[in-house]
């Protein structure tokens, strides 16, 4: 089991080609943005979850799912 990112699919969507550039829209740190674009995040602060909901005018089920293997 898994939790996956679509930050990638939604920064294609926005056009945002960058994680600076999506950090300097979001006020979220680039080094968080990477983590959460790769998947190698251990734990999202809810400051985070809203800020790219709030941005990508989504829903928390639309940045992150759950996969099972």
């Amino acid at each position: 089991m898994m939790i996956k990112s679509n930050l990638a699919i939604l920064m294609a969507g926005k056009k945002i080609r960058s994680l600076n550039e999506l950090s300097r829209q979001t006020g979220v740190s680039a080094p968080a943005l990477g983590r959460l674009y790769d998947g190698t995040n251990v734990r999202i602060d809810y400051s985070t979850i809203e800020a790219l909901c709030l941005f990508f005018d989504c829903q928390i089920g639309d940045l992150l799912e759950y996969v099972k293997d």
